[in-house]
C-alpha cells in the first residue's frame, strides 16, 4: 500500500498504456483508469470523495467548448468535397498538365494532396480519394509500386499539418491557444514539407527515371488552350474555397468555427454546381461526420476523467520533475519529447497522442520558456508520422483497403519509409529554424495590470488658501474644463493610461 501511495502517477500512466496495448477502446481505458485509481486514492486517503463532484463540471466543459464546433464543420466540408468528385477532376487535370514530365503523375498527386489538405482537413478522405483514382493510372503507366503508394499515402497526410487540419484544432484546444494562430503557424511548415516531397520525387526522376515514367503521348488528351481552360475552371473553385475558409480566419474576419461553417456551405454550393449533391451523398456525409465527432468527444470526456485523478495525485508534478530535469535544457527536452512521440506513434494515433500526452508536456514546455504555438506545430509534424509508420499507420491501412490486389502490402510499407524520414527531417528543420512557425504571428505585448503605476502630475496649489471643488463658482457660471481640478485629474489619468 505504501508503494502504491508513493507511485500513484506512474502506476496510472503505466496502467493506461497496458490497457491500450490489450486493445481496449481509448475513451473507456482513460475513463476506467481515472475512476479506478480515483477510488484507490480515496481509500488510501490521498484524495477526498469530493474530487468526483468536479467531474460533471469538467464534462460539461467539453460540451460547451466552442472551439470543438469547428471539427464537425471541417469534417462535413471534406466529405462533401471528396464525394462531389473534386479530387477526381483535380488529379485528371493536373496529371495532364505535368504529363510530359518524368514523375508528372507523382507531382500531380502531391499538389492535389496539398490542395485537398487545404480544403478537406481529413486524412482518410484524401488518401482514399487519391488511392482510388490515381493508383491504378500510375500502375498502368509503369510506376514503381513503392513510389506510387508512398507518394499517395504521404500526400494524404498533408491534411494533418496544412490548415484546416483537425489535428491543429485539437492541439490548440489542449494547449490553450488560438486555433487561428495555430493555423497561421502551421501554414509555412506545411508548404515546406510539400516542397520536400516534390524534391524527393524529382531526385527519383533524375537517378531512377524508370520508376517514374512520363505519360505517353496517347495518354495526354488535353493540350494548348483546351488544357489551360480546363486548369482554370478546375483550380479556381477550390482556391476560392481555400480563401473563404483560411483567408477569412487569417484576416481576423471569422473565427475558425465560423470559417468551418462557411467552408461547409461552400462545399455544398460546389457539389450543387457539379450536379453531384443528392440525398444519399448528404446522408453519408452527415453520418460520417457524426461518427467522427462522437469519437473525438468520447475520447476527450475519457481524458477529462483520467486527468481529474491524475492531477489529483500530482501526476503533472511527476511528469514535470521527470522532464524538466533532463540535461540540455530546452534542446534536451525537445529531443527526448520528439523521440517519445515518434515511438508512441507506432501504437497510438494522433487523437490519442493529443488527448493523453500533449496535456502532460505542455506545462513543462511553458515552464522552459517554449512558445506553445511553435511547440504544437512541431508535435503536429511529428504526429504526422503516426499515419505512415509501418505496420500500424492508418494512411497505409486506408491505401491498402482501396489498392488493387496486385499491389503487395510490403511494397506499401517500403514506399512509406522515405517519406517518414522526410517528416523526421522536417521536425529537425522546425527546431533549427523556429521562424518558419513564429514569423507570421503577431507579437502582442502582454501587460501585467498588477505592475501598472499611475503617476499623477504635480499641480501648483496656493499654500495659503483652500482649494474649492464646488460644482458651480460663486458667480453662477460653470468653470472651463481645463480650470476644473477634478476634470484635469481625470484627463491626466487618461493621458497616462494612453
Amino acid at each position: 500500500m505504501e508503494f502504491i501511495a508513493a507511485n500513484m502517477a506512474p502506476l496510472m500512466f503505466g496502467s493506461l498504456v497496458l490497457f491500450m496495448l490489450f486493445g481496449y477502446p481509448v475513451a473507456f481505458a482513460l475513463a476506467a483508469n481515472g475512476v479506478v485509481f480515483g477510488l484507490i486514492g480515496i481509500e488510501l486517503g490521498l484524495l477526498t470523495p469530493a474530487l468526483f463532484q468536479a467531474l460533471p463540471d469538467r464534462i460539461f466543459g467539453v460540451m460547451s467548448n466552442d472551439t470543438l464546433l469547428a471539427i464537425p464543420f471541417f469534417t462535413f466540408m471534406g466529405l462533401i468535397l471528396e464525394r462531389s468528385g473534386m479530387a477526381e477532376d483535380l488529379l485528371d487535370t493536373i496529371g495532364q498538365l505535368f504529363g510530359p514530365v518524368r514523375g508528372g503523375l507523382a507531382f500531380a498527386v502531391i499538389f492535389v494532396g496539398a490542395i485537398l489538405a487545404a480544403t478537406t482537413g481529413v486524412v482518410a478522405a484524401s488518401v482514399i480519394s487519391m488511392g482510388l483514382i490515381s493508383l491504378p493510372i500510375m500502375m498502368r503507366y509503369g510506376y514503381d509500386q513503392r513510389i506510387a503508394t508512398g507518394v499517395i499515402a504521404a500526400s494524404g497526410t498533408l491534411a494533418q499539418i496544412i490548415p484546416p487540419s483537425l489535428v491543429l484544432i485539437i492541439m490548440a484546444d489542449q494547449l490553450g491557444r488560438s486555433v487561428g494562430d495555430m493555423y497561421q503557424g502551421a501554414l509555412l511548415p506545411g508548404l515546406v514539407l510539400t516542397c520536400l516531397y516534390v524534391g524527393y520525387v524529382a531526385l527519383v526522376a533524375v537517378f531512377k527515371p524508370q520508376y517514374v515514367p512520363a505519360l505517353p503521348p496517347e495518354a495526354r488528351t488535353l493540350r494548348g488552350a483546351k488544357l489551360f481552360l480546363r486548369v482554370l475552371t478546375t483550380l479556381l473553385p477550390p482556391l476560392l474555397l481555400i480563401f473563404l475558409v483560411l483567408g477569412t480566419i487569417f484576416l481576423g474576419i471569422a473565427t475558425p468555427t465560423e470559417g468551418g461553417a462557411m467552408g461547409a456551405f461552400g462545399a455544398l454550393v460546389l457539389a450543387v454546381a457539379r450536379k453531384r449533391l443528392n440525398v444519399k451523398l448528404l446522408k453519408q456525409a452527415m453520418e460520417s461526420t457524426a461518427r467522427l465527432t462522437t469519437f473525438v468527444v468520447f475520447i476527450l470526456v475519457g481524458a477529462r476523467v483520467f486527468s481529474l485523478t491524475f492531477y489529483g495525485v500530482e501526476g503533472h508534478l511527476w511528469v514535470e520533475h521527470l522532464l524538466a530535469g533532463l540535461p540540455g535544457g530546452q534542446l534536451g527536452f525537445l529531443i527526448v519529447v520528439n523521440i517519445l512521440i515518434f515511438l508512441l506513434a507506432f501504437f497510438l494515433d494522433f487523437f490519442e497522442l493529443s488527448f493523453i500526452v500533449v496535456p502532460l508536456l505542455a506545462p513543462v514546455a511553458e515552464k522552459l520558456g517554449i512558445d506553445l504555438i511553435w511547440f504544437g506545430v512541431l508535435l503536429g509534424v511529428n504526429m504526422q508520422t503516426s499515419f505512415m509508420h509501418p505496420p500500424f499507420g492508418f494512411a497505409l491501412f486506408y491505401l491498402r483497403s482501396v489498392a488493387p490486389p496486385t499491389v503487395k502490402t510490403t511494397q506499401i510499407y517500403w514506399g512509406a519509409v522515405p517519406f517518414v524520414i522526410i517528416q523526421i527531417i522536417m521536425v529537425a528543420i522546425i527546431i533549427v529554424f523556429p521562424q518558419l512557425v513564429t514569423m507570421g504571428l503577431d507579437k502582442q505585448e502582454v501587460i501585467d495590470t498588477d505592475k501598472v503605476e499611475i503617476v499623477v502630475p504635480d499641480s501648483e496649489m496656493p499654500d495659503d488658501s483652500a482649494v474649492q471643488f464646488d460644482s458651480e463658482p460663486k458667480d453662477g457660471t460653470a468653470p472651463p474644463a481645463e480650470d476644473d481640478p477634478a476634470k484635469a485629474l481625470e484627463k491626466a489619468l487618461q493621458d497616462d493610461k494612453k
